[in-house]
């Protein structure tokens, strides 16, 4: 609750310094130009009309403002959101229908109550369990999917949608003969115009400038007569605010995409928010940003719209633009008011298959499959928790949530398997008289009857027969050894297991006539041995500060 509080006194955020005041609102106007028409083409990814876009661009981007920590972000409908929308409501209702819609409103109530309590729990740490290298997968094969799902709008084809999306764009291929030769045309060259501004005119809004040219030339040309899909009648003014439609089945099956969405879009909002602070060296909260965002996603649901995310690229602009203050997402908010008041009737002719191109475009750069490579390079085990991630969100797709669910389960298995078997290293006397890895160094034992190993990790449940196996298998490959030396530098942390088993250990050495020594043992985990009267049973004798301390006093024992 105190988060929640804290985040009140952004409504006074806002300064209006007279050059503050200029920067916001050019950057409000220019953000606004790719905002418009960028909102619909995500209302068309996420199976809703166009008039949701334009919704999800008004009230949840001000109370993202309002209430969120970063002051450039910009909050409104994204791609991976919005397909993740799509995905989520399909299985659940007819695509098109009153139903989907409802359902794609009460989605963005349950991502956004998730995200709210998040931040309200303080537990934006939640994010550390989705990796980079399985959010890289994910990303890379959704923007493939995103891509591929626009084929049939972009080639006139009628496609209707299965629960399998390579049938889905099988059934395209196989369909190919039935394109429409006008809306290839209108999307081939919205591609190319967005291509050549991007490359040769970034500063201009290219994307408003490739809407306005090519739904003249639909109007000019009677491309909606021709059997073409244009966007149709926008109803004009603002959107009716209310309570969303709640239905406990409905909302009991949609809990885990909400979860996924909100996980998604707040780390989408998260990689903005950090790039701006970096670059703007303006402090953020995470806690206070996941509040500001499940709050836009109420307000998303509350007047009838789609779940909406901090978008990447527009943040990028309104930074650029050198936006000061929250006030600028204002600006940007108040002229897609002024477009649904007054420019409805000019986005009746807007070719679909030109917003399907918006969408290929937009997706295009989030292809990268170096970072999986690099993921690899680092880790085995990341590079199989990215690749297996990007084919399970391939071959789950549409229903993509489930491929980065794969991916996060993956990932911490993976990591509770290495927790489970730390590094174990056998140690040899290295000719400064340091120990040092036996096997790296080809380096011979310290003494015949003295084995010396270092364990690099904590020494909890999970591993401690794991550490007693090794020192075991120690003992039956070198019977002759009466000391062990455990160099404990890499122990950070002892439990109650660890503390039973180290009990255990020591009588079963000791009726054997075996001592066990340790060395630079850690505060943290000295302590846990005073309280549990461990190291009484150790002796003082066999703790050491130093591991010369060590080798000497035990090499003495062994020659005497």
């Amino acid at each position: 609750m105190n988060t929640l509080v804290a985040s009140l006194p952004n409504f006074f955020r806002f300064t209006f310094r007279r050059d503050t005041l200029a920067d916001d609102l050019l950057a409000g106007v220019t953000v606004s130009l790719v905002a418009i028409p960028q909102s619909l083409a995500y209302a068309q990814l996420a199976g809703v009309p166009a008039y949701y876009g334009l919704y999800a661009a008004l009230l949840p981007t001000i109370v993202g403002a309002l209430f969120g920590s970063s002051r450039q972000l910009s909050t409104g409908p994204v791609a991976m959101t919005s397909l993740l929308t799509a995905a989520s409501v399909a299985p659940l209702a007819a695509h098109g229908s009153d139903l989907f819609y409802a359902y794609v409103v009460l989605l963005a109530l349950i991502s956004g109550v998730f995200q709210i309590a998040f931040g309200v729990l303080r537990m934006g740490v939640l994010l550390n369990f989705l990796s980079h290298p399985v959010l890289m997968g994910f990303i890379n094969a959704a923007a493939i999917i995103i891509g591929l799902s626009q084929l049939p709008t972009l080639l006139g084809i009628h496609s209707p949608q299965s629960s399998h999306f390579l049938l889905d764009i099988s059934h395209v291929i196989t369909h190919i003969d039935t394109l429409h030769t006008f809306s290839l045309g209108l999307g081939a060259a919205a591609i190319l115009m967005l291509v050549l501004f991007k490359r040769y005119a970034p500063r201009l809004p290219g994307v408003l400038i490739t809407v306005v040219v090519l739904t003249t030339v639909s109007y000019l040309t009677g491309y909606g007569e021709m059997g073409g899909a244009v966007v149709g009648d926008v109803p004009r003014g603002l959107p009716t605010f209310g309570v969303p439609s709640l239905d406990w089945h409905a909302t009991m099956a949609l809990l885990p995409a909400g979860f996924v969405i909100a996980l998604i879009s707040f780390m989408e909002a998260m990689s903005s928010s950090k790039v701006i602070a970096l670059k703007t060296r303006h402090s953020w909260d995470e806690n206070r940003e996941l509040i500001g965002q499940g709050l836009a996603k109420l307000a998303a649901a509350f007047s009838h719209s789609m779940p909406v995310s901090g978008s990447f690229s527009r943040s990028a602009l309104n930074l650029a633009s050198n936006a000061k203050t929250g006030f600028s997402s204002v600006v940007s908010a108040l002229f897609v008011v002024l477009t649904l008041m007054f420019f409805t009737p000019l986005l009746h002719h807007l070719p679909k298959p030109v917003l399907a191109a918006i969408i290929m475009m937009a997706v295009a750069g989030l292809v990268n499959f170096e970072t999986i490579g690099e993921a690899w390079k680092a880790n085995r085990d990341d590079g199989v928790a990215s690749i297996v991630t990007f084919l399970a969100t391939l071959a789950f797709a549409p229903n993509i949530q489930n491929g980065i669910l794969t991916g996060i389960l993956l990932s911490l298995a993976l990591l509770l398997y290495r927790i489970m078997r730390p590094r174990i290293t056998l140690l040899g006397l290295y000719p400064d008289s340091s120990l040092r890895d036996a096997l790296r160094h080809s380096l011979d034992p310290v003494h015949p009857k003295l084995g010396a190993l270092r364990f690099d990790g904590a020494l909890r449940f999970v591993n401690v027969s794991y550490f007693e196996d090794a020192l075991l298998e120690l003992l039956e490959s070198k019977p002759e050894i009466s000391h062990i030396l455990v160099k404990s530098s890499g122990i950070n942390a002892l439990d109650a297991s660890g503390v039973e088993m180290l009990r255990n250990l020591l009588r079963r050495l000791e009726n054997n006539g075996i001592s066990l020594a340790f060395s630079e043992i850690k505060k943290q985990v000295r302590d846990v041995m005073d309280r549990t009267g461990l190291t009484g049973q150790i002796g003082e004798r066999n703790i050491f500060t130093t591991d010369s301390e060590a080798i000497e006093n035990l090499a003495a024992r062994v020659v005497s």
